[in-house]
């Protein structure tokens, strides 16, 4: 190999690291909404999902809350609070697997239920 060769090929191979890194920069998130159709204010919104948790203090009747999480692990996933009056509610969610992507919406309904509605795909 020439010296002109090898000096040639020295900005190829630096570029290479920074290639392979925009290439493989793509993390795994859900964009989450919860939305309050239960009919009355609620507390403490807890939302516990495989290794992490988020919530609110408070949200309104007819509100909405968005949080954008990563799930590390895989496991189920609920939602507790607290309706007025102190009456806790706990609802068991759909079970969620590292690398799921996509959109996650709950629904908080009246007599303390939930639909869940995940689009959500594997990412490899």
């Amino acid at each position: 190999m020439t010296r002109n060769s090898i000096l040639r090929a020295i900005p190829v191979a630096a570029l290479l690291p920074a290639l392979f890194a925009l290439a493989g920069c793509h993390s795994s998130h859900i964009d989450s909404t919860i939305e309050n159709r239960t009919g009355a204010p609620i507390q403490l919104l807890e939302v516990d999902y495989p290794s992490a948790s988020f919530g609110a203090g408070t949200l309104a009747s007819g509100a909405d809350f968005h949080y954008r999480f990563q799930i590390r692990g895989s496991g189920p996933l609920t939602v507790q609070y607290i309706l007025p009056g102190g009456h806790a509610v706990q609802i068991a969610g759909p079970t969620l697997e590292e690398r799921q992507e996509g959109r996650l919406e709950i629904v908080l309904l009246p007599n303390a239920k939930a639909q869940f509605l995940p689009q959500l795909s594997l990412h490899p």
